[in-house]
C-alpha cells in the first residue's frame, strides 16, 4: 500500500522535468529536505542521492529508472524496509503536465513505518508536488 500525490502544473512537460531532475535546488523549492546531493555526477539509472529532510536520518536513494520527460523512481533501505519513490509527467491539457508522486514502503518492518511516520510523509510528499508545481510554474 503506498501513497500518491497528484498536481496539474501550468507549465511544459520540459520545463517541469528540467525541474525535476536538478535535485541539488530541491532544498530551495521544498521544506520537506534541507540537503540533496548528487553521489555520482548525475542521474542516470544505478545513481545515487544522498537526502537529508527534517526529523529523518539521512538516506541514499539509488535511481533505478530514468526516462526522459516521463518518469523518475529510485529506491532506499534501512532496517528491513524498502521505500520507492516515484516521479512521474504526462502531457496535460493545454500545455499543462499532470504530476504524480508515489513513496511505497515494503518488507517486515513497513506497517510500522508507515504507522509512526505515516503522516508525516504524506506531508513530505505533498510539500514536494507543491514546490515542484510552484518552481516550475515560476519560469
Amino acid at each position: 500500500m503506498g501513497l500518491s500525490v497528484e498536481r496539474a502544473v501550468h507549465a511544459r512537460i520540459d520545463r517541469v522535468w528540467a525541474v525535476l531532475t536538478d535535485p541539488p535546488d530541491w532544498p530551495r523549492w521544498t521544506e520537506s529536505m534541507s540537503e540533496v546531493r548528487l553521489l555520482d555526477g548525475g542521474l542516470a539509472p544505478g545513481s545515487r542521492v544522498r537526502i537529508v529532510q527534517p526529523r529523518l536520518p539521512p538516506m541514499i536513494w539509488t535511481v533505478t529508472e530514468l526516462v526522459p520527460e516521463r518518469e523518475l523512481t529510485w529506491v532506499t533501505s534501512a532496517a528491513g524496509v524498502i521505500t520507492t519513490g516515484s516521479h512521474s509527467l504526462r502531457p496535460g491539457a493545454g500545455g499543462t503536465t499532470h504530476l504524480r508522486l508515489g513513496l511505497d514502503h515494503r518488507g517486515v518492518l513497513a506497517p510500522l513505518v508507515r504507522g509512526l511516520l505515516g503522516p508525516r510523509t504524506r506531508r513530505y510528499v505533498e510539500l514536494e508536488a507543491d514546490g515542484l508545481r510552484r518552481a516550475a510554474e515560476d519560469e
